[in-house]
């Protein structure tokens, strides 16, 4: 039931509460339904909370993520996380960037993260649960997750550029094609990604990897996210940016053609984030 765009919130996680409102401002604008934050994302979920109290809690679907490893310590998360949100309850929890194997056999173990999402939602205190990652194993890994478990939902990177390397393509291929099959939610990071930052990394944009800021060069990235039928797109990192994201969604359009993508890899000079 959400729409195919989705807030990224930790582009709300180092700003002001004047900036977070004027993010909200947009989320209402373009009638985004969706709101995903989590633990780490700094005051994030602070900010969040009097949107939930002014707007009311029935309006977003809303999802957090827990970082911790351990039974005990996502329990703790999960509960902290709903009393800074304000709320009795989020419609997804979901562990935050289980890749590395050591994290996933703990993770995933009889005193893992996953027994302490499960038992919160069997509570009432999260509706679904999904699993989220970056990296070039994410998609393999992910995999592995839900023959595991039945999650409700995955998180991955999805570009160009990203999939121009042949072994992650398969590997997203694959996870698409156990989702669908599934009925597994599908949502995308990554979505404008220039390359990784070269040299020292400005305070502005907020986004861990350099990103595209021309509306021209986003409008045919977001096309290409939102041109593969059944996958979301989670809004970047950077606040700065969101309007042009929202707006580029908003017009929307046909996926890019093989030679519009290409010019613009080349015009920019475009890289993959992870190699």
């Amino acid at each position: 039931m959400s729409r195919r765009t989705i807030l990224g919130a930790a582009a709300l996680g180092r700003v002001t509460e004047a900036e977070a409102d004027r993010a909200l401002e947009l989320v209402l604008r373009y009638e985004l339904n969706h709101l995903d934050t989590a633990a780490s994302y700094g005051d994030s979920e602070l900010h969040i909370a009097p949107w939930l109290a002014r707007e009311g809690r029935d309006r977003f679907f809303l999802a957090t993520k827990t970082g911790k490893r351990t039974y005990s310590e996502a329990r703790d998360q999960i509960r902290e996380s709903l009393r800074r949100l304000g709320v009795d309850h989020v419609d997804l929890i979901q562990l935050h960037n289980l890749v590395d194997q050591g994290e996933w056999d703990v993770a995933m173990g009889k005193d893992g993260a996953l027994r302490a999402a499960v038992e919160a939602r069997d509570a009432g205190l999260a509706r679904f649960i999904g699993v989220t990652g970056h990296g070039l194993e994410v998609a393999r890994r992910h995999r592995e997750s839900l023959e595991r478990f039945p999650f409700d939902s995955v998180l991955f990177p999805y570009n160009s550029t990203q999939l121009r390397g042949d072994a992650y393509a398969r590997d997203v291929e694959a996870l698409i094609a156990l989702c669908e099959k599934r009925g597994v939610a599908m949502q995308t990071i990554k979505a404008i990604t220039l390359g990784p930052w070269h040299g020292e990394r400005p305070p502005r944009p907020t986004t861990w990897y350099e990103p595209l800021t021309e509306q021209r060069d986003i409008d045919v990235t977001v096309r290409f996210v939102l041109g593969r039928p059944g996958i979301f797109l989670n809004t970047a990192s950077d606040i700065d940016l969101l309007a042009k994201i929202l707006d580029a969604a908003d017009r929307g359009g046909p996926a890019p053609s093989d030679e519009e993508m290409e010019d613009l890899v080349r015009r920019r000079e475009m890289s993959p984030l992870f190699a």
